[in-house]
């Protein structure tokens, strides 16, 4: 069945055959990355109902799809790490013996693709040809996945020509939809034998296997094993007036403004001086230490599988811009008048004559007088990466960019200022481990419930958690103090004894960026605390928003309450001692940090 094979890599083609023997297709196709192929799998999928092809004159190359209402979004108590000994997945993973994960797996998967066409799907994470990325094969019998992966990476025959016919490096996935039962939804990766299987699914974050699973949780396992890191961060160029760019990679939580950060467009002052903002990346950075001893950064994907809800001209217009061609909308609202494509403050006006996520066609206004959303929260758009007005000229340097800042933040009322700075690399990762973020809905739980999640890393890292900080903290070993990016922490969610939001955040947080780069470059100084260097007032420009922040509010902004951070380090404890081979130089930190408080 592999007589249409498009390599000669035995590893490869020996691990597709079991699989082949494993699901027993009725056919094999193989995804050359040609645009023949990808219209006649489209119209195929067209053909079938799994895709809607939308107006194409509003938004070419544009298609609709819906998952199974069952199915929509990631399932992190169905996502294990597979590693031989439970200790080494660490607890704050799903675990699972990986002879019985397999035995599982295989028996859920048999025979499933009878009937069914295997789509054998080459891609490269990163640039074709990087030294920073690495190949994957993913098998799987979904079109709708084939054509998400083609957005997502980079895809076929180009791939193995460049990987060659001798080399093993390289991530197995294998994909099965078979009857989308959530009872037997599982999503496995195997980091010590490079592999990852997901069945029972159609979601993308649980299928599109070149994501969260490879990019993140297998290549988390392998930077640690290769002495790199895969982290889930963006990476943006900020362009001064001078015409020199400074690189960001940048990590948050979940709801903190990741995406509309990694697309920010600066405020009118800075714009008018000369100021830009490029994107590098929207969601993960792979980052090695280059030949001058600086670190350096790629984006090992090639879209951005976005949120769509909340997404609009006014947040995030480069996002928005990005999807209007060659982008696969999922469980988002659709205007059947004019087959478009709608959702929850993509702007004010929901389509009358409208079919909601499930399928249902219904008057959209009424249906949100009712207080019912059209598109799902979690609905999303894939959409290539050179779509975006403002992505980088970097973007597909196979050497990557190279990285002066590290800044990681989080969601806290009261406790982080605005930004600060911290004392040494060891000290970063120190703040990258602490991370948290408050909740912000009742519906999530309690309202103001510290929600840990270290360098933003919690659901996907790969391996220990306490291994992953040791790991850090060894990179930074490696590194000339006077090449290593400096680490920040920013907090755009400050808020007065009243409730509101201090700091106008969106755009308006270039300002803080540019104090990060003029501290990278030593041009400004600051204030010592007791929690890491904090800007002084002075060298944060307030210019055009004087009547949003004041003098006062700036300062407030800037304070450091240490009564506060006595009471969050009971929350650090609780949290480290989770894990029983914690880092020495984190509790050396932690005790820094108490001694400082006192």
């Amino acid at each position: 069945m592999l007589q249409n094979a498009l390599t000669k890599n035995k590893s490869i083609l020996e691990w597709v055959e079991k699989q082949v023997e494993l699901v027993k297709p009725d056919k094999i196709v193989w995804i050359d990355g040609t645009d023949e192929q990808v219209e006649a799998l489209r119209a195929e999928a067209c053909s079938t109902g799994e895709i809607v092809k939308l107006n194409q004159e509003v938004l070419p190359d544009c298609y609709y799809h819906k998952t199974a209402v069952n199915d929509v979004a990631r399932v992190e108590d169905r996502t294990l790490i597979c590693s031989k000994r439970e200790e080494d997945a660490g607890p704050t993973n799903h675990w699972m013996d990986p002879d019985k994960a397999y035995e599982m797996l295989y028996d859920i998967a048999r025979d499933s693709y009878k009937g069914r066409t295997m789509y054998v799907i080459p891609y490269s994470m990163g640039p074709i040809g990087s030294p920073l990325a690495k190949v994957g094969i993913e098998l799987t019998d979904s079109i709708y996945v084939v054509l998400n992966m083609i957005i997502m990476t980079r895809t076929g025959k180009a791939v193995l020509d460049t990987f060659g016919d001798e080399s093993n490096d390289w991530v197995r996935g294998l994909h099965c939809r078979c009857d989308i039962d959530a009872e037997k939804r599982w999503i496995c990766q195997f980091p010590e034998d490079n592999t990852i299987i997901s069945v029972n699914s159609g979601y993308g974050g649980n299928v599109l296997l070149g994501k969260k699973c490879f990019a993140l949780r297998i290549a988390s396992y392998l930077g640690r094993k290769e002495g790199w890191m895969a982290e889930h961060m963006l990476i943006l160029g900020i362009e001064k007036p001078d015409g020199e760019v400074k690189y960001i990679c940048a990590a948050f939580p979940s709801a903190c403004g990741k995406t509309n950060l990694a697309m920010l467009i600066p405020p009118e002052g800075y714009k008018a001086k000369g100021y830009k903002v490029w994107c590098v990346g929207d969601d993960i950075a792979w980052i090695r230490k280059g030949a001058d001893g600086r670190l350096y950064a790629i984006n090992p994907e090639n879209g951005f599988f976005g949120v769509a809800p909340g997404t609009n001209m006014k947040s995030n217009p480069n996002a928005l811009l990005s999807t209007q061609k060659g982008t696969i909308f999922t469980n988002v609202a659709r205007n059947l008048d004019e087959n478009t494509v709608w959702w929850e403050s993509l702007d004010k006006n929901p389509p009358v004559n409208a079919m909601e996520w499930t399928g249902i066609e219904t008057n959209g206004v009424e249906w949100k007088a009712e207080g019912k959303n059209l598109a799902h929260p979690n609905s999303r758009f894939t959409a290539p990466a050179k779509n975006c007005p403002c992505i980088s000229s970097e973007f597909e340097n196979p050497q990557g960019v190279p990285i002066s800042a590290i800044v990681f933040g989080g969601r806290r009322a009261k406790l982080a200022p605005l930004v600060y700075q911290s004392r040494d690399w060891n000290h970063g990762v120190f703040v990258g481990s602490i991370m948290a973020s408050e909740t912000t809905a009742a519906a999530a739980g309690a309202v103001g419930v510290v929600r840990r999640d270290p360098m933003a890393m919690l659901p996907f890292c790969g391996y220990n958690m306490a291994d992953y900080w040791q790991h850090w903290i060894n990179i930074g070993a490696g590194l000339d103090p006077e090449k290593a990016p400096k680490i920040f922490n920013v907090n755009w969610f400050r808020k007065d004894d009243e409730g509101n939001f201090m700091w106008p955040g969106f755009g308006d947080n270039l300002r803080v960026l540019d104090w990060i780069i003029d501290r990278c470059e030593g041009k400004v100084d600051a204030d010592e605390t007791a929690i890491g260097f904090v800007p002084k007032a002075a060298d944060i420009n307030l210019e055009g928003i004087e009547d949003e922040v004041s003098a006062e509010q700036l300062k407030e902004l800037l304070s450091v309450d240490v009564s506060l951070w006595g009471d969050e380090i009971a929350g650090i404890e609780e949290f480290y001692g989770k894990f029983d081979r914690l880092p020495e130089a984190l509790v050396a930190e932690l005790n820094t940090l108490k001694n400082n408080i006192k």
